[in-house]
């Protein structure tokens, strides 16, 4: 009996006029709570709260991160800050690297000779060497077979 379908084809569900009145209730209390939280008064509420909060947690936080430093310290790890230090000094030598290169630059074009490349002709220097070695290294094994 309960499993028959209905006029309209579906089957009767007494849990659907709940789901209904479920909806409506969610839509109005969304309406009413984005009404809310877009006045100025919740606005300055959560303001005041928020600087409480963060008055208030301030000295708990400034204890919790002496204790990790402590921690971190016995323990031989570094620090955030150890970290942000040794990423500027690398920075700082990287920027210096550039400039020395560039400076490089400089020196390897005003001696070398017009039309030449000073970079791709010191570039090439190693490379010859390289590919010696190579052969020579191939020459080896085929001597040894």
């Amino acid at each position: 009996m309960g499993d028959e379908p209905t006029q309209n084809g579906k089957r009767f569900d007494p849990m659907e006029p709940w789901r209904g009145v479920r909806d409506i209730y969610m839509d109005a209390w969304a309406k009413t709570m984005v009404d809310m939280v877009n006045s100025e008064a919740y606005a300055q509420a959560s303001g005041a709260m928020l600087d409480t909060y963060l008055t208030v947690s301030t000295p708990f936080r400034e204890a919790i991160e002496k204790a990790m430093l402590k921690t971190l310290e016995q323990l031989a790890m570094p620090s955030r800050a150890d970290v942000v230090s040794i990423a500027e000094r690398m920075t700082n030598i990287e920027m210096r690297l550039d400039d020395m290169d560039a400076k490089l630059d400089n020196v390897l074009r005003l001696i070398a000779p017009p039309g030449a490349s000073p970079r791709m002709e010191a570039a090439r220097a190693p490379q010859k060497k390289k590919a010696a070695k190579t052969q020579q290294a191939k020459s080896a094994k085929r001597g040894k077979k």
